[in-house]
């Protein structure tokens, strides 16, 4: 497996790519089929669409939750074209992080002027440590 770090930096260089050749104003599947195309060419193992059971007294649950793309098997990456990030996309992602395991998670926004720092925002697993 690939060091955490070195994957969140291909997937922000990656979303860099896709802001400065798309800009912001687009739907969330336009970014997040350049993301998979983008993450692909950087040689990375990327699912898209992941279904995401709970898991309720050793039973799999299907409630209708997917992760938009499981870069590595380790870092979930949700995608966004909002005005403004708001307190429920981020429990979004982390409800993702505590449901799935992963580790880290970026919640990106590509509907923003500059997408670093303005879109991006690294989010650590801590149910993790619990």
């Amino acid at each position: 497996m690939i060091e955490i770090n070195r994957v969140t930096e291909a997937i922000i260089g990656a979303a860099i790519a896709v802001h400065r050749a798309l800009g912001p104003g687009l739907l969330e599947s336009t970014y997040q089929a350049c993301m998979v195309y983008e993450l692909h060419q950087r040689g990375l193992s990327v699912e898209r669409q992941k279904e995401l059971p709970v898991v309720y007294k050793s039973v799999h649950l299907d409630c209708g939750y997917r992760i938009d793309i499981l870069v590595e098997d380790t870092v979930i990456v949700e995608l966004k074209s909002v005005d403004k990030i708001i307190p429920i996309h981020l429990a979004q992602l982390l409800s993702y992080l505590k449901l799935s395991g992963k580790p880290v998670g970026l919640l990106i926004n590509f509907n923003v002027k500059i997408l670093v720092p303005d879109g991006v925002r690294r989010v650590v697993n801590n149910y993790l440590e619990r």
